[in-house]
């Protein structure tokens, strides 16, 4: 059997506000909750992905600091242009947009980022060879 990645798992300096942040742009859930090693830990997932790919988010992690030009980054695929737009406009409103949308070529496509509660990136990307539907888009 060849490994399966199956899990992210993140130390965050806010725990809830992280929740929150995937919950509210990533249409993420908490898929288990628990107590270990003397604080919460939760899982999250995408519905119907609950068993093929989670974030792991803990308490006790320092904030990143990413620079400008630095695209380290979760990567979250959307139905169009107008949801990676309606994206962005919230994220604006909530002060995390950091990349507003743009084109790139293929196999980029369209896309913004946000920066999480903890730091990281986050994008939005809609026209990528990757996600749901993507099985008859060619990979270069």
């Amino acid at each position: 059997m060849r490994p399966t990645l199956t899990h992210l798992a993140l130390h965050v300096p806010d725990l809830d506000a992280c929740i929150e942040f995937y919950r509210r742009f990533c249409g993420m859930r908490v898929i288990h909750e628990r107590e270990g090693k003397g604080s919460r830990i939760v899982w999250m997932a995408e519905p119907g992905q609950e068993h093929r790919l989670i974030f792991v988010i803990m308490p006790g992690g320092e904030a990143r600091h990413l620079a400008d030009d630095d695209y380290s980054h979760f990567g979250f695929a959307v139905d169009s242009h107008e949801q990676v737009d309606a994206i962005a406009t919230e994220a604006a409103r909530a002060g995390c947009l950091i990349w507003p949308p743009r084109q790139e070529p293929y196999p980029v496509g369209y896309y913004c980022g946000l920066r999480d509660p903890a730091g990281n990136y986050v994008e939005f990307s809609y026209g990528q060879p990757l996600g749901p539907g993507s099985e008859a888009m060619p990979i270069p």
